[in-house]
């Protein structure tokens, strides 16, 4: 994607060859700050910290971690044990997004037989790459595949606005390209519809009103950031057409395990009427799980995220308290909509139901994992 002109993705390798770079999301929109990753503490603390966050992008980065390990592990007497503890190291950054495992263990698969550092090394970085430019791709296909539900709307609404409501970031700073539940948006946007985006700002770390409107606003999208408790109040007054999140980690049966904040909207488009749909590449779906609610787990958070609030002032970015100092504070990062509640998945093979019987139709061949 573009930023002032300039194309950009959220990570990628260095001239050298041998450092990833990624763009520093904690510093959004306020400064455009790169980071190096030329060590597995420095991925760790990347995906643990969000520098880099959303399911395709830590998977990504998880398999550049790989990479990394595996550089790392040159010519040392240990090379097998020490490369085997890192990976591991990575796999326990953070608990629910299911990408992560997935790209630890994909690179890992891709490098296990061969014969040499230099094998190993090569594997393991091409193996990332591929990766990378699966998810972008994947991207691509979903905003394919979720366009055709814009259209409808606006069709049906005489080509009048349509009003897409989203929540988090699931645009392509969580991804590579193109995003997930903004994809179909972009290729709206390319296709001349018009549509304009209500964002939840989604505390407590505010990836909606920082990360989502940035992207939106470089691209050139109409959008208004709302507070995350206004979705409700906007859909009874027939001020939404269309919900499209993103998901970290989804069941073969449906459940979705989103940003915390996401089942609330859920419940507020079941209760008026508003397609609610779900934006995910293959790679997030856990294909063993089957109760999302009891099963998936939910990641807690430094309670001083709650607590504290991050902005721009005169004296440039500050961090402030809002809380009293004294007060306790729980900061849980994700919640569970069942599947009930999910009018469908856009993946990059179409759209389906949220059935486990639709979401096997759509990929067959996972049946049986």
């Amino acid at each position: 994607m573009k930023v002032d002109g300039k194309e950009m993705r959220p990570i990628w390798l260095k001239e050298d060859g041998h450092t990833v770079q990624v763009i520093d999301q904690r510093q959004l929109p306020h400064a455009l700050v790169i980071l190096d990753l030329a060590r597995v503490d420095d991925v760790i603390m990347a995906i643990q910290e969000m520098v880099v966050r959303g399911a395709p992008l830590i998977g990504v980065t998880a398999a550049y971690g790989v990479f990394i390990a595996a550089l790392n592990a040159k010519d040392r007497s240990d090379h097998a044990d020490f490369f085997r503890q890192e990976c591991d190291r990575i796999k326990a950054a953070r608990p629910t997004a299911i990408n992560l495992i997935w790209g630890v263990e994909r690179v890992v698969a891709a490098v296990k037989g061969m014969g040499g550092d230099t094998a190993r090394i090569e594997a393991a970085r091409a193996e990332a790459g591929c990766i990378a430019e699966e998810e972008a791709e994947n991207c691509r296909l979903i905003g394919e595949y979720g366009v055709a539900i814009v259209e409808k709307i606006s069709r049906q609404k005489n080509r009048s606005t349509v009003n897409i409501l989203t929540h988090c970031n699931a645009g392509w700073l969580a991804c590579i390209e193109y995003g997930t539940a903004t994809a179909p948006m972009y290729a709206a946007f390319e296709k001349g519809l018009d549509i304009h985006i209500w964002v939840d700002e989604t505390r407590p770390l505010n990836q909606g009103a920082r990360l989502t409107a940035w992207e939106l606003g470089k691209h050139g999208i109409d959008h208004t950031i709302v507070t995350d408790n206004a979705g409700g109040h906007l859909m009874q007054h027939g001020m939404v057409d269309l919900v499209i999140v993103g998901t970290d980690r989804t069941t073969h049966t449906g459940d979705v395990a989103n940003k915390i904040g996401t089942y609330l909207k859920a419940l507020a488009a079941h209760d008026n009427q508003v397609p609610f749909y779900v934006a995910l590449p293959s790679s997030t779906f856990d294909w063993e799980l089957k109760n999302g609610v009891t099963d998936i787990p939910i990641e807690e958070r430094d309670p001083d995220e709650v607590r504290y609030v991050q902005g721009l002032g005169p004296d440039g970015v500050k961090k402030v308290m809002i809380s009293p100092l004294d007060s306790r504070a729980a900061n849980h990062a994700f919640d569970v909509t069942p599947a009930r509640l999910v009018t469908g998945f856009i993946t990059e093979r179409g759209v389906c139901k949220a059935s486990e019987e639709a979401i096997h139709t759509l990929f067959p061949e996972k049946t049986g994992t």
